[in-house]
């Protein structure tokens, strides 16, 4: 991220931050959504294989939702959840499972600790932890480890890029071979959340935000990847999007950036029901390419 993008954020009023930089001040309803889901979450909840430990830390755990593939593997595909890195839980996302379940997919919803009991770094390293649990013991839940795609929403698109960005040689750790990623709604640099009200539990300084910065770092992973926004959320939010497509075109992979039309921060995620949307096309396209 450049430093002048970084000084219109430092320019801007306080209220002005929160507006573009937290959903839920933009959304006035937003809690409605994740409640419209509930019952779905509940039908979800009863087909998944639960709380599998993929560390030794709190809420390194995560869900399968398996899939009858006639005895082959199935392709696999990891969702990341939101919440700004200090809230919310696997389980709020449960619906995911059979929505992919249904096109022959084993789904792998993920935790991960939250701020403020652990910093952004133990946030990031868990993602990353997660994924390389898949990548080593998928098969043996019915998953094909070479066939594994991942999305993420809000601070889970930033922990995809995270993922996306690993330098898997100097960290001395093997690849996850991606068939591609699809990131939504994302915030790719923390550094516009050290000054609005989030920040209390997140913590964040510098230093955290300059090393998690994934409009700045560069994209390693050279799978194919999507980003996808909302053509209603906050200019402030899609600029970090339309940045992130750009920054990660530089690297090796095609990427493709979807303005996606009518949907707010938290109305997006329904397009994970509905067939032909931009969400389930992307998925859909990555792990069936």
């Amino acid at each position: 991220m450049t430093n002048t993008t970084r000084a219109k954020w430092a320019s801007m009023t306080l209220n002005d931050m929160e507006w573009h930089f937290n959903p839920r001040h933009a959304v006035s309803d937003s809690e409605h959504y994740g409640e419209a889901r509930l019952e779905r979450n509940q039908v979800a909840l009863a087909q998944r294989d639960a709380d599998i430990r993929y560390g030794d830390q709190s809420m390194q755990d995560l869900d399968i939702y398996p899939v009858a593939s006639g005895g082959k593997l199935a392709p696999v595909h990891v969702f990341i959840h939101g919440g700004y890195w200090r809230s919310r839980v696997k389980e709020d996302f449960a619906f995911i499972g059979p929505a992919l379940n249904r096109h022959g997919i084993l789904v792998v919803v993920i935790n991960y600790p939250l701020c403020p009991a652990v910093t952004l770094d133990v946030v990031v390293a868990s993602a990353r932890l997660a994924m390389d649990w898949v990548r080593r013991e998928i098969r043996a839940y019915g998953g094909d480890p070479e066939r594994i795609s991942l999305s993420g929403h809000s601070s889970g698109a930033h922990l995809g890029a995270a993922i996306l960005a690993q330098d898997s040689a100097n960290e001395g750790v093997a690849v996850c071979n991606l068939r591609g990623a699809v990131l939504i709604s994302g915030i790719y640099d923390p550094a516009p959340a050290q000054r609005i009200s989030v920040n209390a539990e997140l913590n964040l300084n510098e230093s955290l935000c300059d090393r998690h910065d994934y409009l700045s770092v560069p994209r390693i992973m050279a799978c194919p990847l999507k980003v996808i926004v909302g053509a209603d959320e906050p200019a402030g939010w899609i600029e970090q999007s339309l940045t992130y497509a750009e920054h990660a075109a530089l690297g090796d992979g095609p990427v493709d950036c979807l303005l996606s039309a009518g949907d707010n921060h938290f109305s997006i995620l329904d397009q994970y029901f509905l067939a032909g949307s931009d969400i389930m096309s992307s998925v859909l396209e990555q792990v069936t390419g």
